[in-house]
C-alpha cells in the first residue's frame, strides 16, 4: 500500500504533536525557509521533521534565556533592536501627553458646567496669549445718579423721566438715584403721573396718578392748585394724558413752565419738569403727538425719555 515502513505512520503523528508543543513554547517562531515540509513520502516527511526538530532544538539551546524568537528579518541576536527601542522611548512621553490632555479637557468641562468665573476657554486663551498681544477689554461706561452719563454739578439734582409705552409699560420718575414713581413701586397709573418735590432739599413731598380718561379732573386740580413757591413738579404720561383736561388744568401747567400743555391731546406722549413761580418756560419738556402716520405702537406714539440736572431752588415753601 505505502512506500515507507509501517512505523512511519506512528512516527509522523508523534513528531507533529512534538512540533506543535515546540511552536506553542516558541511563540511566533517559524521554521527556516529551507525546512518547509513538502508533500513527500512518509519516510521523507519523517526525515524532514527530524532535521527541523533538531535544528529548532539546537537554536533553542544556543539562544540566550529570556529572548523571544526572532523573525528572519529581525536584527541579529545580541544586536540592537531599533524598532523596540523607539517604541520604548515613545511609550512614556505619549502616556504623559495623553494624561495632560485628558486632565485639561476635564478641567475645561468642569469649569463650563459649574459656571466658574471667566470660564475655561478664556483662561486657556489668556494662557497661550502673550501680554503684548492681549487685547484689553473696553471698560464699561460709568453711570451716575439715575443712570446719567455724567455727574451733575454741585447744587443740582439729577433726574430721569420715562413716559409710559402705549398702555403696557408704565412710566418712571427718578430723582437723585431714588425711584419716585414706577410700576415696581406700584404707584403709577393711566393718565398723568405727578411727583411733587421740595426744590431745596430734593425730598419727595407727594406722588399720585390721575386717570385722565375715566377719572375726575377735579382731583388733579385740587392737587396742583395749592402748590407753594419753589416746589418742583415732575410729570410723566401713560396711555391717555389729556381727555379730561380742561382750560384751568392747561393754564396751571402753563404757569408751571409748560409750552405744550395747551395743545396736549388724546394719547399723546408727554414728560415735563416745572416749578411753581418760574418766570420762563421750562427747558425740561418733551411732547410727541398721537398720529397714525408716525406712531411707533399701534394707536400710540413712542415713549419719551428725558434726563438732566435741575438747579436747587433758593426759596422753598
Amino acid at each position: 500500500m505505502g512506500c515507507g515502513p509501517p512505523w512511519a505512520a506512528i512516527v509522523v503523528p508523534a513528531k507533529l504533536l512534538y512540533v506543535t508543543h515546540l511552536l506553542h513554547l516558541a511563540g511566533s517562531a517559524r521554521p527556516p525557509s529551507n525546512s518547509v515540509i513538502r508533500s513527500a513520502s512518509p519516510r521523507n516527511q519523517a526525515t524532514s521533521l527530524a532535521r527541523w526538530v533538531s535544528a529548532t532544538s539546537l537554536e533553542r539551546t544556543t539562544r540566550a534565556p529570556g529572548l523571544s524568537p526572532r523573525s528572519p528579518n529581525s536584527a541579529p541576536a545580541g544586536g540592537p533592536n531599533p524598532a523596540g527601542e523607539v517604541d520604548m522611548r515613545l511609550a512614556g512621553p505619549l502616556r504623559i501627553v495623553a494624561l495632560i490632555i485628558t486632565m485639561g479637557l476635564t478641567w475645561i468641562l468642569v469649569t463650563i458646567l459649574l459656571g466658574g468665573p471667566g470660564g475655561g476657554l478664556p483662561r486657556i486663551q489668556q494662557f497661550f496669549t502673550s501680554p503684548e498681544n492681549s487685547v484689553t477689554a473696553e471698560p464699561r461706561a460709568r453711570k451716575y445718579k439715575c443712570g446719567l452719563p455724567q455727574p451733575c454739578p454741585e447744587e443740582h439734582l439729577a433726574f430721569r423721566i420715562v413716559s409710559g409705552a402705549a398702555n403696557v409699560i408704565g412710566p418712571k420718575i427718578c430723582l437723585e438715584d431714588k425711584m419716585l414713581m414706577s410700576s415696581v413701586k406700584d404707584n403709577v397709573g393711566r393718565g398723568l403721573n405727578i411727583a411733587l418735590v421740595n426744590g431745596v432739599s430734593g425730598e419727595l413731598l407727594e406722588a399720585r396718578a390721575f386717570d385722565m380718561w375715566a377719572g375726575d379732573v377735579n382731583d388733579l386740580l385740587k392737587f396742583i392748585r395749592p402748590l407753594h413757591e419753589g416746589t418742583l413738579v415732575f410729570v410723566a404720561s401713560y396711555d391717555d394724558p389729556a381727555t379730561k383736561m380742561n382750560e384751568e388744568t392747561r393754564k396751571l401747567f402753563s404757569e408751571l413752565g409748560s409750552r405744550n400743555a395747551k395743545e396736549l391731546a388724546f394719547r399723546d406722549s408727554w414728560v415735563f419738569v416745572g416749578a411753581k413761580g418760574v418766570q420762563n418756560k421750562s427747558p425740561f419738556e418733551q411732547h410727541v403727538k398721537n398720529s397714525k402716520h408716525t406712531n411707533k405702537y399701534e394707536g400710540w406714539p413712542e415713549a419719551l425719555e428725558m434726563e438732566g440736572c435741575i438747579p436747587r431752588r433758593s426759596v422753598a415753601g
